[in-house]
């Protein structure tokens, strides 16, 4: 079965990424940032045991932009809040397991990435808990339909955003990774 590591990614413009970075270094800062990691990472985590798809924003400008590296596929993310655009993806790539993470996760591996499509061997759902209360990564085993209830009634950018979506998916195996940070403002960009 293919893995497939789904990286969410937004045209790094100024004022359309990042904004909360923006407001602290600067909405040019900020993009500028935003392109950096998301370079950054897709390189770092390119590896033979899955391939990438890159989930693109907005949807018609980011299918066909220069930015994103050519050889690798694009999806477009679409309409609705961020838990339709997750769903739509983990639902939308081929059988098996399936991972989907933000760009803006600085402290992420291919051994994070690999330890996550593991517990997919065993677990139905896997999650990489953020210290704000969100998460970094969410996986699927994609063997079968996703829980129906997925995303369902989450309350995004909280400190209730990882209870909120496992509260979404009573009855599923889930294993948790290690906690990393994602980047939203100045003070995340400090170790």
């Amino acid at each position: 079965m293919q893995r497939t590591l789904v990286i969410m990614v937004k045209e790094p413009r100024p004022g359309r990424v990042k904004t909360r970075l923006g407001r602290d270094i600067g909405m040019v800062g900020a993009a500028w940032w935003f392109r950096q990691q998301t370079r950054s990472l897709i390189r770092r985590l390119r590896d033979p045991r899955w391939q990438i798809v890159l989930a693109v924003s907005p949807d018609r400008e980011g299918l066909t932009s220069r930015i994103w590296p050519a050889d690798l596929p694009r999806a477009a993310q679409g309409r609705g809040d961020l838990g339709d655009r997750m769903a739509r993806m983990l639902r939308g790539m081929p059988t098996g397991p399936v991972c989907l993470i933000g760009a803006d996760i600085p402290g992420i591996t291919r051994g994070h990435i690999a330890r996550a499509f593991k517990a997919l061997g065993q677990d139905q759902m896997v999650f990489g808990p953020a210290p704000d209360g969100g998460y970094w990564l969410v996986g699927a085993q994609r063997y079968s339909a996703l829980p129906l209830g997925l995303f369902r009634d989450v309350r995004w950018s909280t400190e209730h955003a990882l209870a909120d979506t496992l509260a979404s998916v009573p009855g599923t195996r889930v294993a948790l990774l290690d906690q990393l940070r994602d980047v939203d403002t100045l003070a995340d960009l400090k170790p």
